[in-house]
């Protein structure tokens, strides 16, 4: 009997591609890739370098520059790199060219954030739509990809017979994808019956950048024990629970965190996972307070929202994580670490001034918990006192 391999797997040791633009300078560069760098420890890898080139476009042929790539290349051999991760999605030619030329595994961002899905899909209905979107990505990226497509198959006889096949391939992935598609209509018809099955009840959704704090929140107002740890995506089966505040019940929905470049194919196959977004009374937008970022992620989710029809949701803002937050000094863009502002001063900061209801908590450490509660409480009243005029009695 032979006997398993017992050895620890070794992460895999990863370099960082970006580009200065014209439309991202040097800081906001770094910053990309602090998030790329982010997201490849989340798939399990060890980020070890970063390579940032200025250019007005990305090269068409290999994204970077000839002299680049050499001196990626160099690095490659000299420190034993195993994978190299571009911040942009990479065309199937990109990728192809830039492939041979480094002799090295090479992923962009999205089929890296494909990686991490396919990882953290827990529930059927998750897998299908990781799935869909792995095909879909990967059909027109087929040619030179037998060595990729040798490790998905794998075992004995089940190898790729080489380039000539290429296109036996990919009518093989055509037909995947319709049969995805297919149980993909499916199973979205019985969770269109689950939400039906709800009744008319008020219905509260949690929306907001990834790792923000939506799994932990949900866990606090809905007393469950939801997964929630410091990764990206660490959620995304969407999940629904019954709360009650004072005397009104309402269902509460935690959904797939928003990033920046969310890859097209994942939002069109997690349409119907959003739909829990899209069909909701409120929408409890949570923000990590404490990401120098935070900004620009309130414009990602906001930009996401509109694209799936849900931008015009009422919604509150959740500012979450005032325990642990670099803040804003008023007035400017600076952060002052050694002087954080107080929960008073936080109020009388621009985020507090915005149309929408604003509240600053900690879902860590409770704080204000009981003021978000009060508010969630008004703003679900309001909705109840129009969907229920006759029964105002309730409050």
């Amino acid at each position: 009997m032979i006997e398993k391999n017992t050895f620890p797997k070794i992460a895999e040791r990863a370099i960082l591609v970006g580009l200065i633009t014209r439309e991202t300078d040097k800081e906001k560069a770094n910053e990309y890739l602090d998030e790329l760098s982010f997201l490849v420890d989340t798939a399990g890898g060890i980020p070890v370098n970063r390579f940032i080139q200025a250019l007005d476009t990305p090269n068409p042929k290999t994204f970077v520059g000839t002299g680049k790539l050499e001196e990626i290349k160099a690095y490659i051999e000299a420190a034993e790199i195993d994978l190299v991760v571009f911040d942009d999605e990479l065309s199937p030619s990109q990728l192809r060219n830039v492939e041979r030329e480094l002799e090295c595994k090479v992923l962009d961002r999205t089929n890296l954030i494909l990686d991490i899905f396919a990882k953290r899909a827990q529930t059927a209905h998750a897998k299908v739509q990781v799935e869909l979107a792995q095909y879909q990505y990967l059909l027109p990226r087929l040619t030179g990809m037998w060595t990729h497509l040798e490790r998905q198959k794998g075992g004995i006889g089940l190898r790729g017979p080489g380039e000539t096949e290429i296109e036996t391939d990919r009518r093989i992935i055509r037909d995947k994808i319709s049969l995805l598609k297919k149980r993909l209509i499916d199973i979205d018809k019985q969770m269109a019956t689950q939400r039906k099955n709800r009744g008319s009840m008020i219905r509260v959704a949690l929306v907001g950048y990834t790792n923000v704090g939506k799994s932990t929140l949900m866990n606090l107002l809905s007393k469950s024990e939801i997964f929630a740890e410091n990764k990206l995506f660490a959620t995304l089966d969407t999940t629904v629970r019954k709360v009650v505040i004072e005397n009104l019940p309402f269902l509460l929905s935690d959904t797939v965190g928003f990033i920046r470049k969310l890859p097209h194919s994942l939002v069109e196959s997690f349409k119907s996972t959003l739909d829990e977004v899209r069909e909701s009374d409120i929408l409890l937008h949570v923000v990590d307070i404490s990401h120098p970022e935070f900004e620009d992620q309130i414009k990602t989710v906001n930009q996401t929202l509109a694209e799936i029809g849900a931008g015009d949701k009422p919604i509150i803002m959740v500012f979450n994580k005032v325990d642990a937050y670099a803040v804003l000094k008023l007035e400017t863009d600076d952060f002052d670490q050694d002087h954080p502002l107080t929960l008073e001063e936080l109020k009388q900061t621009w985020m507090a001034k915005e149309n929408h209801p604003c509240i600053f908590i900690s879902a860590k450490t409770k704080e204000q918990f009981d003021e978000l509660k009060e508010l969630l409480y008004n703003e679900i009243k309001v909705v109840h006192a129009i969907r229920y005029p006759y029964n105002n009695f309730l409050y």
